[in-house]
């Protein structure tokens, strides 16, 4: 291939993986909208609520019906369903938590506007997100620079470090160094999280490695094109499908639920769990990122086994035979 084919050949393909980026950036922005959305409808009037939307969006909402206010309440605190409607006394009020999704809280605010057929409906915010963050902008963004960040130090661990040894202390070495300072800037400096520092530093510590693992990993078993794969995939799939600006169930389906598989909807979610609401539903989120950290091992070990030489490999002395 000349130098003019490789130009082409070169152009041709940034080109692609621009529309690639476009599609895979704008079109879950573009389709948001509930699929089976988490919420919880109680009081008196909790029948007449579930069937008008059942009726005017059969697929929108997993509706679950808790006894009373309080019940519905922990079923927020606990992660357990995004809001509430609260039938009774006058027209229906809504409770949201926009710690959990903004996004989310403001289609229940609207819904809530249109059962009660009034401009302003009643709405009780149960798990508000940070005063210095209020619309959860800050916190959406944070997703990405942890992705990117995992990326870039993949890369330059895979083609800078050429012991195995030493990729593995350099991602143990990143995760520490990138949790600890990342929490320093998002919550010490910019105060846009509550919650316990080390607890979130640790939290993104596991993206961390657990992104730059995948980069390590797969370029230590397969070779170079594994970086390229494991990029790509937390790229175009993991950061767009991550729902750290939305909701999961907000997104075009499987890809929101493909999305908290990845490491970067993983730590959307764990980090608004621990940030947010002590904890509560952090389960999932910190065994996804767990089994991405123990494939990055498992990928390194496997590197290891295809480096080795056979030269490398110790011989048996050789037994001496005697003759009688």
């Amino acid at each position: 291939m000349n130098t003019t084919q490789r130009a082409l050949a070169v152009a041709v393909g940034a080109a692609l993986l621009q529309a690639l980026m476009l599609i895979a950036f704008a079109w879950p922005a573009a389709n948001i909208a509930p699929r089976d959305l988490p919420i919880a409808v109680t009081g008196p009037q909790a029948d007449l609520v579930v069937s008008q939307l059942a009726a005017h969006s059969p697929d929108a909402f997993d509706i679950s019906r808790p006894a009373d206010e309080a019940a519905a309440r922990a079923a927020i605190e606990d992660r357990e369903v995004y809001g509430a409607i609260v039938t009774g006394d006058g027209p229906p009020r809504v409770l949201i938590a926009s710690a959990a999704s903004v996004a989310v809280a403001q289609q229940l605010t609207q819904l809530g506007q249109q059962l009660s057929g009034a401009p302003a409906a009643r709405v009780d915010d149960v798990v508000a997100t940070d005063s210095d963050d209020p619309h959860g902008n800050a916190f959406g963004a944070m997703v990405l620079p942890l992705a990117l960040s995992g990326i870039a130090a993949g890369v330059l661990l895979s083609l800078l470090i050429p012991t195995v040894r030493g990729k593995a202390l350099g991602l143990v070495t990143f995760g520490a160094v990138g949790g600890l300072l990342s929490m320093e800037i998002i919550q010490g400096w910019m105060s846009i999280v509550p919650g316990a520092y080390l607890e979130l530093a640790a939290v993104a510590g596991l993206v961390s490695f657990a992104v730059s693992g995948a980069v390590v990993g797969l370029s230590a078993a397969i070779g170079r094109a594994g970086i390229a794969i494991a990029a790509l995939t937390m790229l175009l799939i993991g950061n767009p499908f991550s729902a750290a600006t939305s909701a999961p169930e907000l997104l075009p389906q499987p890809w929101g639920a493909i999305g908290q598989l990845l490491p970067p909807g993983a730590a959307a979610s764990l980090l608004r769990s621990v940030a947010f609401f002590d904890g509560a539903g952090a389960g999932k989120p910190l065994v996804v990122l767990l089994i991405w950290v123990a494939a990055a091992l498992v990928l390194l070990g496997t590197g290891a086994l295809r480096s080795r030489r056979p030269d490398e490999i110790p011989t048996p002395a050789p037994i001496p035979v005697t003759t009688g």
